[in-house]
């Protein structure tokens, strides 16, 4: 890119940037957004038309339309709602109960330091790699990456010496925008093809197709994104965000002999506890039965770590943070006692203040658009445009993910819309010849372009409040405008993979190939 390309660039990015912190507080902005969506669903009941489409996850057909939240019900709903949704708001729990262990790690210093251990064996050019990386693997631990990689990316940026908002950028790059890809199995793949084979089953096709029918494209996909995201955070994102001037400043003293042999049997205790989760997990091959965690999914008959995965994985994250965390705390001195213990995990808490209150306003706005219809309205209606536009082969698949990354603007569960959006495409897609894996691989893609700069995304909130501790004048601004070239360049470098994958004919998992 010349120089003038990148003052182009980086133009326009700052003239984001200064749109959207001209804004108020994001918690204000999310209020606002609110008010709106409650005078549009008055407007929509009014004036708007039902729509009627088949759910795959409940198998019939369902006509809904929108619900006016401008009424005396709709007043009684938003107060005897409020708290509810509050304490149901997905990231709250995820994000407290994690930080209550990875905020004991922090206050006694076994992330720094282990932090300044990594860097001294990592080459700097690999940095960014690492982390953009380590953020698209992170998905096989469902949300996990959300709350542990995102922060730790921008400490490890910090403490290199670079920009720390680059780290976070890179990190949540790899995180949510490349939350489809992987070179393993992840808990998305199972949820999606269930959907899709609900879809071929009620549409009287006798398909099958198996949760590993996109794994091959998505393994490209992960090196594809990995290099990608490299590429904008040096060349775009860097340079955008220029020298840091922030008040964090990183430990730069070098690791004494007591934290070494803190840092060692920390690492010790996380080899335990990795070796028991795995046998948790997975048995011993003559005692199968220490596989303790893993349930019987009521649907297959077949052992599951389903349910673990959801919801079993975050308290293991807490003591993996926790206990290393306590061993290095006891080992160097920071911790004498459980007084000492409980500081620690104050601390982490006292920061999430602002968070708290972001995520009150957002976990409205978010339910107000659920309840409403909005979202779904405006899903089943771009998805019968698309359907009505009369394109086949490679521009209908280009479009769909277009139509895809939109709507992922406006309803943020892929679950949720990929059961509107797969009885409509899939069987339209077969009879045109095109398999159900690939369209499931389209909609994969558009769903995770843009998840980096929709506020409807759970995690958003959460992504702003990271940003503050390390420029409190940072907003919702700062953050699209930071993560709208990865959504851009994600989108094109998805598309132009899909692209050469569909001209060449290969296969997008074991037997699963592009036409039917």
């Amino acid at each position: 890119m010349d120089k003038k390309k990148n003052k182009e660039v980086s133009g326009f990015l700052k003239g984001v940037e200064r749109i959207g912190n001209k804004l108020p507080h994001p918690a204000m902005i999310f209020l606002i957004l609110s008010i709106i969506v409650i005078i549009v669903s008055a407007l929509a009941e009014a004036f708007g038309t039902p729509v009627t489409y088949f759910d795959a996850r409940k198998g019939k057909e369902v006509t809904i339309g929108a619900v006016s939240l401008l009424n005396l019900d709709g007043l009684r709903y938003i107060l005897n709602s409020a708290t509810k949704n509050f304490t149901g708001f997905a990231p709250l729990g995820t994000v407290l109960v994690a930080m209550l262990g990875v905020g004991v790690a922090e206050w006694t210093g076994l992330i720094n330091t282990s932090l300044k251990k990594l860097l001294s064996g990592v080459h700097p050019r690999l940095l960014t790699v690492v982390v953009v990386f380590a953020g698209i693997m992170s998905n096989i631990a469902s949300d996990a990456g959300y709350v542990v990689v995102i922060p730790l990316g921008a400490i490890v940026f910090a403490n290199a010496g670079r920009h720390p908002m680059a780290g976070l950028a890179a990190a949540f790059a790899g995180v949510s925008g490349g939350f489809s890809a992987n070179l393993i199995l992840g808990t998305i793949d199972p949820l999606l093809t269930g959907i899709t084979t609900e879809a071929l089953n009620n549409a009287g096709m006798d398909i099958a197709i198996d949760p590993t029918c996109n794994w091959f494209f998505m393994i490209a996909s992960t090196f594809i994104l990995t290099i990608v995201g490299t590429f904008v955070t040096e060349r775009i994102v860097e340079k955008n965000l220029g020298t840091y001037s922030g008040s964090y400043k990183p430990d730069n003293m070098p690791i004494s002999d007591v934290e070494n042999k803190g840092l060692k049997l920390a690492g010790i205790s996380i080899l335990i506890m990795a070796i028991i989760l795995i046998i948790g997990l997975f048995g011993l091959p003559k005692l199968p039965g220490l596989a303790v965690l893993r349930e019987i999914d009521p649907k297959t008959g077949q052992s599951s770590i389903s349910n673990f995965m959801h919801g079993g994985l975050l308290p293991v994250i807490l003591l993996m943070f926790l206990i290393p965390g306590l061993i290095y705390g006891k080992k160097t001195g920071k911790i004498h006692n459980s007084h000492d213990l409980i500081k620690g995990m104050t601390e982490a808490m006292r920061s999430m203040g602002g968070y708290l209150v972001l995520s009150f306003f957002a976990a409205q706005f978010v339910n107000y658009f659920g309840k409403t219809n909005l979202g779904t309205i405006i899903s089943v209606n771009g998805a019968n445009f698309l359907k009505s536009i009369g394109f086949t082969g490679l521009p209908l698949i280009i479009s769909f993910v277009i139509i895809s990354a939109f709507l992922n603007l406006f309803m943020g569960s892929a679950s949720a819309k990929w059961a509107i959006m797969a009885p409509i495409f899939v069987p339209m897609m077969v009879n045109l010849g095109l398999s159900p894996a690939l369209t499931q691989v389209a909609y994969r893609i558009g769903d995770s372009s843009t998840n980096l700069i929709t506020p409807l995304m759970s995690y958003f909130a959460m992504i702003v409040v990271f940003m503050k501790k390390y420029d409190e004048d940072s907003g919702l601004g700062t953050l699209i405008s930071t993560m709208l070239p990865y959504s851009i360049f994600f989108l094109l470098s998805w598309i132009g993979l899909m692209i050469v994958w569909y001209i060449f004919g290969l296969p997008l998992g074991p037997g699963a190939f592009i036409h039917i």
